[in-house]
């Protein structure tokens, strides 16, 4: 069974695994359960494409799960791997980035709950580094994409590259918390 930290690290699960007509699209219904000692989180719906009935069940960790959009604890993902928790980050660093450059400084705010996500997405990485090592070793990437990525870009998990990612995001979310939130009282209009 696999064990999720937190419903968003669910969540980016089911997403990273589609449905086999290629949909990630399905109405989630979620249930939680007791199986002996642990808490399971069980996922299930149709896919919207295809009609296939869905269905996903984690163990959920002990830990009480850091705050969203944090995808867990210190300990690196048993589901997710380095590779994928990249991937995310940097395809979404650039559909945001260039929102944000054709954002008027006024509604930068709307784009400031997926940069969090995108810093939480970065934070994850370096969490697969061993102790006294310098980049994330090649074993810990488990999933197809995840060895694509670092096959084509090995340096991109070195300690220093991932620090930088994650020093880079969390400026664009200072630059978005600087800009401000609209006036207390004013509906956002998304």
């Amino acid at each position: 069974m696999l064990t999720a930290r937190s419903a968003f690290e669910a969540h980016l699960y089911m997403d990273l695994h589609p449905c086999e007509c290629g949909s990630g699209d399905f109405d989630r219904q979620h249930r939680l359960e007791q199986h002996g000692d642990d808490l399971v989180a069980v996922y299930e719906g149709a896919c919207r494409q295809c009609g296939t009935t869905r269905r996903f069940v984690f163990r959920m960790a002990e830990e009480v799960p850091p705050p969203p959009p944090a995808f867990g604890g210190p300990e690196p993902s048993q589901i997710i791997d380095p590779g994928e928790f990249a991937g995310v980050a940097l395809r979404l660093s650039e559909s945001v980035g260039v929102r944000l450059l054709n954002t008027p400084e006024s509604e930068k705010y709307k784009l400031r709950d997926a940069m969090a996500y995108i810093v939480a997405a970065f934070e994850e990485v370096p969490k697969f580094i061993p102790p006294g090592e310098d980049a994330v070793p090649a074993d810990a990437f488990t999933s197809e994409a995840g060895k694509a990525r670092y096959r084509r870009e090995p340096r991109d998990f070195e300690r220093d590259i991932l620090e930088m990612n994650i020093r880079d995001a969390r400026a664009v979310l200072a630059d978005i918390d600087e800009a401000g939130a609209p006036p207390f009282g004013t509906a956002p209009t998304d």
